[in-house]
C-alpha cells in the first residue's frame, strides 16, 4: 500500500488503518510525518479539520490559508494554515488536484433529505452519518464542541462555481486516488468519511478510506510547498520562530 513513492517522506509505513465510508476517526498526529489516504472507492470524501495539539484554541483558519495563496481551492504545493499565520499541514502529493475548502462538513438535515433516515438502532454501524455529526463525537473526546468547529478540507471532492456563484458538486471515479499531507505542527486530527455536502448521488454509499503514516524527510533546498509563494515561506518562517527553543534543547 505504499507504492506512491514520494520525495518528501520515507517509505517505511508507521501504521495503516482503514476508515470506512461514513464513519469518523480522531487522533494525534506528529510534527515531521506524513499522513496519506488513499480513496478504496468511487464516492471518496474526507472532512479534515485539525487543531494545534499543544493549543488547541489554534485552529486551521480556511480564509487565510486561500487568500494567502490566491486560490480557491486545495492541492499539491499549497498549506494549510492556522488562525495565527502558521502552517499546520502542507499538501505534498494530489491526486485529485481540487481538494474543496468552500462547503464544509454535511450536515444532518442534507444527509436525511438525500438518502433518508437509517438509524444507529435500524442499522448500528451502517447507519447514514453526517460529516458534522462524525466531526462533533471525535471532537468531544478532546472536550472540543461545535462551537470549536469552524471550515473543513474536503479531500478528493471537486466543486466549480456557475456564473451565478452556485456550487455543484463534480461527481468523478476517484478510486485509488492519493493524497498526502505532511505535517508541519503536532495537531489533533478530526476526519468523517461521510459524503460531501453538495453529493446527489441517489444511495449512501461513501467510498473506504485507507490511512497510512510516514517519516517526513527534511526539508530541501526548494520545498514544493514553503516554496510556492511568498506567504508560504513568511508562515514557514513563523513555524521556525514557534520551534525555535525546542530545536535548540
Amino acid at each position: 500500500m505504499g507504492e506512491h513513492a514520494n520525495q518528501y517522506r520515507d517509505n517505511k509505513i508507521l501504521w495503516s488503518e482503514v476508515l470506512p465510508g461514513g464513519h469518523h476517526w480522531s487522533g494525534r498526529i506528529q510534527k515531521g510525518t506524513v499522513l496519506q489516504f488513499k480513496s478504496l472507492g468511487a464516492n471518496a470524501n474526507v472532512s479534515f479539520f485539525c487543531v494545534n495539539a499543544a493549543d488547541q484554541l489554534e485552529r486551521y483558519n480556511m480564509p487565510d490559508s486561500l487568500k494567502g495563496q490566491h486560490t480557491a481551492f486545495l492541492s499539491t504545493g499549497h498549506a494549510l494554515y492556522s488562525d495565527l499565520g502558521r502552517v499546520m499541514a502542507s499538501i505534498i502529493h494530489d491526486d485529485q488536484g481540487w481538494n474543496d475548502a468552500f462547503c464544509g462538513a454535511s450536515r444532518p438535515e442534507y444527509i436525511k433529505k438525500q438518502f433518508g433516515s437509517c438509524t444507529f438502532q435500524d442499522a448500528r454501524n451502517e447507519m447514514y452519518q453526517s460529516g458534522l455529526d462524525g466531526l462533533l463525537v471525535e471532537m468531544a473526546k478532546f472536550s472540543l464542541a461545535q462551537k470549536d468547529l469552524s471550515a473543513t478540507v474536503n479531500l478528493f471532492s471537486k466543486v466549480t462555481p456557475n456564473d451565478c456563484g452556485e456550487l455543484s458538486y463534480i461527481h468523478a471515479d476517484r478510486t485509488n486516488q492519493v493524497i498526502e499531507l505532511r505535517f508541519e505542527m503536532d495537531c489533533l486530527v478530526f476526519l468523517s468519511a461521510a459524503p460531501h455536502a453538495l453529493d446527489n448521488s441517489d444511495r449512501y454509499q461513501p467510498a473506504d478510506v485507507n490511512m497510512q503514516l510516514f517519516k517526513a524527510l527534511p526539508l530541501n533546498e526548494h520545498d514544493i510547498c514553503r516554496d510556492s509563494c511568498p506567504q508560504n515561506q513568511r508562515a514557514y518562517a513563523n513555524n521556525a520562530r514557534y520551534y525555535a527553543l525546542e530545536s535548540n534543547v
